[in-house]
């Protein structure tokens, strides 16, 4: 899909006076093309103006400056807005229609499995019952859906992976930008969720697909029952997740990250490979590797455990 800038900017609410040109997609300032709109939202990532290939950049007057002279300023005090609004554009537009799918040798397909368009399979691949495969997606040899698993649009499954009953793979990010009078409105999630080989998804868990990009649950990653993974995520190779631990939107785990039931991390922020997280431990920073945390805000698990002791010394000496 692609849409000549001064379509997008009259819809948005943005004066736009200049040479018109095509844009086919949105992305962040570091990963858009000369085709493509980006937008400027927090100071955070002022380093990559400068540097920004983007097309035309969502910005506020103060920061115009610093972009580079080959791309367009839509000066803004909205920018998060009216990259909500922007994003409707580019949105995948869903159809009921159904196509057969592309099977290798050797698969076994229920028949009360749904299928949108251009679906592939490799050799090998079983999908029980009620199971749904969307638009454009890929599954690789000798992987296993149990019953009423759904992948969206554009989900990528690798080999000889499992996923259990009721997993949802591709819905949509919790992204919402907010009017001045506290209206909510959709940013449209319009990337994807690669899932690599050897990876095994339990029952009832939901990853959400990227706003742009991809979400990534790396090779080897075993994931628990009732595990929330949102969009932008980047699960390392072999990690392990227990039962209800929640991901929010852009966190980094590393290889072998071990996560226990019920923890959870807030979101832009990176986990280093090896570390452990406790049950019910609480990520509010980035951590490092290699060590154990435990606690909200989860720190070092020897601390933690010290922590404990003196909070009980004190409430048996109040006694």
């Amino acid at each position: 899909m692609t849409y000549e800038l001064s379509k997008i900017t009259e819809h948005i609410g943005i004066d736009f006076q200049g040479d018109d040109i095509i844009i086919d997609g949105i992305h962040t300032l570091s990963e858009a093309t000369s085709t493509q709109l980006s937008f400027f939202t927090d100071s955070k990532y002022i380093s990559q103006l400068s540097d920004t290939k983007a097309a035309a950049v969502l910005i506020d007057e103060k920061h115009a400056a610093l972009l580079p002279s080959r791309t367009i300023a839509l000066i803004t005090d909205e920018a998060y807005l009216k990259l909500a609004l922007a994003s409707k554009f580019f949105a995948y537009k869903l159809e009921s229609t159904s196509e057969q799918p592309i099977v290798g040798e050797g698969c076994d397909i229920d028949k009360h499995v749904s299928f949108g368009k251009n679906v592939t399979l490799g050799d090998n691949v079983t999908l029980l019952a009620g199971c749904y495969v969307g638009d454009n997606v890929i599954i690789g040899s000798g992987t296993l859906l149990h019953p009423n698993v759904t992948l969206y649009h554009h989900t990528i499954i690798g080999s000889d992976c499992i996923i259990h009953s009721g997993t949802v793979i591709g819905c949509d990010g919790y992204g919402f930008a907010h009017t001045k009078l506290g209206e909510h409105v959709k940013i449209y999630q319009n990337g994807n969720v690669v899932v690599e080989d050897n990876v095994e998804i339990g029952a009832n868990c939901a990853i959400d697909r990227a706003v742009f990009g991809t979400t990534y649950i790396r090779q080897g990653t075993k994931l628990d029952n009732l595990i929330q993974i949102a969009h932008n995520c980047d699960v390392g190779e072999h990690s392990l997740c227990a039962a209800q631990v929640g991901l929010a939107g852009s966190t980094t785990l590393g290889r072998n990250v071990v996560m226990g039931g019920q923890s959870a991390t807030a979101g832009h922020l990176e986990v280093g490979a090896f570390a452990t997280i406790a049950g019910k431990g609480g990520v509010t920073k980035s951590l490092e590797g290699g060590r154990t945390y435990a606690g909200f805000p989860a720190i070092d698990h020897k601390m933690w455990l010290r922590l404990q002791a003196k909070m009980i010394g004190l409430v048996k000496r109040k006694k």
